[in-house]
């Protein structure tokens, strides 16, 4: 597949857009709203579209007429927290191929976007019921051995901060920050900073939005 994402959360878009390329797929382009979405699917070809429903400039139904003429061979796939059947009505009505709940694991989401592109209208029924219960991930059961300092560490990587940053905020020497970052990779089991903000955002351990730790 060759795959357009839109979504205002950077970090979301930049971990499902590893995940499709892991699974073999191509990223054509990743954008952070609708405005920004529609010149690049004029410029680049793909078979489906990936946008999120809220967005600061209005509902992604809203953007849907611009969207479809600036692709009219793309799909799109809409994603929600919660899929009202108004919102289900006037999204098929507006031309979306598929539904599905951004809580979902990255590969059930894959599944939809398989589906819808290969010529299936898909809503999927965890996104019309609020989303599954789902057991803890990997990253959510090592959060729990995260230390105080560690999970300070790591919302401030999710809020973007540098090494040297992180240790003049928290008062210690760029190599006890250094140290502590190591800490928090080893136990997410990952092998970068961004990786590790990836994990913490997929898992709903911090906030995308304001780097707030979230997980208890």
């Amino acid at each position: 597949m060759k795959v357009i994402i839109c979504d205002d959360h950077a970090v979301f878009a930049d971990s499902l857009s590893l995940v499709l390329s892991d699974a073999g797929h191509s990223v054509v382009g990743v954008a952070y709203s609708p405005e920004d979405a529609l010149p690049v699917l004029r410029a680049r070809p793909s078979d489906v579209c990936l946008i999120d429903l809220h967005f600061p400039s209005g509902t992604a139904l809203e953007w849907m007429p611009r969207l479809r003429l600036a692709a009219p061979e793309t799909r799109f796939v809409v994603l929600t927290g919660y899929l009202e059947q108004a919102v289900l009505e006037a999204g098929v009505a507006a031309g979306v191929r598929g539904f599905a709940h951004k809580g979902q694991q990255a590969g059930d989401i894959l599944t939809v976007l398989r589906r819808v592109a290969g010529g299936e209208v898909v809503v999927d029924q965890a996104a019309r019921r609020g989303g599954p219960a789902r057991p803890r991930s990997q990253a959510q059961r090592f959060a729990q051995f995260l230390t105080p300092r560690e999970r300070e560490v790591l919302t401030r990587l999710a809020r973007g901060e540098s090494t040297q940053a992180l240790a003049k905020a928290m008062g210690v020497t760029r190599s006890t920050a250094r140290s502590h970052v190591q800490s928090v990779l080893s136990k997410l089991g990952v092998h970068s900073q961004r990786e590790a903000v990836i994990e913490a955002a997929r898992h709903g351990l911090v906030s995308v939005e304001t780097g707030e730790w979230l997980a208890g």
